[in-house]
């Protein structure tokens, strides 16, 4: 079982930066991909970005491409997403979750989330 547990949510003006970060409770998470997904209130979840186990290749949504950038540092079990000029509709529930290749929707684990919250 892979526990994933996210941080780093916050309130933050528009234009602002946010980092968070999903770490793992198994070393079997070095061998995982990992996808960050958010679900704006009211609306269904969606893709955000995705990266490899070796952090080689990454793939983002084009709503935040430019903008994001996810990273991973395997020896701390963690990935990261650097969010750079915050926009209103980026605000969200933030999700990691952890599955055997990237993928848009398909993932083994989730986390439980993280608030971000974006104001004018």
């Amino acid at each position: 079982q892979v526990e994933l547990v996210e941080s780093g949510g916050g309130l933050v003006q528009a234009g602002g930066s946010l980092r968070l970060s999903c770490a793992a409770s198994e070393r079997i998470f070095a061998r995982y991909a990992v996808g960050w997904f958010r679900q704006p209130p009211g609306k269904e979840r969606e893709f955000v970005a995705t990266i490899n186990w070796t952090g080689g290749n990454t793939y983002y949504a084009d709503s935040v491409k430019g903008r994001f950038t996810i990273s991973r540092d395997n020896g701390k079990y963690t990935v990261y997403l650097q969010m750079n000029s915050l926009k209103l509709e980026d605000s969200a529930v933030y999700y990691c979750a952890a599955g055997p290749i990237p993928s848009y929707s398909d993932y083994d684990y989730w986390g439980q989330g993280t608030q971000v919250t974006v104001s004018s």
